[in-house]
């Protein structure tokens, strides 16, 4: 069994990379960091299809978090202030818009500071704001 959580981001990602790296050297992470790229998904539970899809979070438990709520989750691990407004990322109606703002963000990395070609969704999932490919929890 997993004793730290494990953080899967895109590594192909320029946008990604960067906001990892940021919150590496700000919040002093207790958790394991690895681009989707080079993780073994198959036993974090997670889909190639999710992990392009969204950020993931995967706790020891195994219970895998996505998006918005992985987000919440890696501030909380943070602890301090960052776990503060990790806490208000799961609460209804800040839940409700840091979703709306993520997928905005996720669905246009590519144009975002740092963002390159390699950085878009494919087009199918990009157009797909509702919910990630077979997403169990999150």
């Amino acid at each position: 069994m997993r004793t730290r959580p494990v953080l899967v981001y895109d590594g192909d990602c320029a946008f990604c990379t960067t906001s990892v790296t940021f919150a590496e050297r700000r919040l002093r992470l207790p958790c394991e960091i690895t681009p989707w790229q080079f993780a073994d998904l198959d036993s974090l539970g997670v889909t190639q299809q999710r992990a392009e899809y969204e950020m993931v979070w995967v706790a020891p438990s195994g219970a895998v978090h996505g998006g918005t709520q992985a987000v919440a989750k890696l501030l909380m691990s943070a602890g301090k202030g960052w776990a503060v407004l990790g806490a208000l990322l799961t609460l209804p109606p800040m839940r409700w818009i840091a979703h709306g703002i993520y997928r905005l963000i996720a669905n246009n990395r590519e144009r975002m500071p740092g963002g390159t070609p390699a950085c878009a969704l494919p087009a199918a999932r990009r157009s797909s704001s509702q919910s990630p490919p077979s997403a169990a929890t999150g």
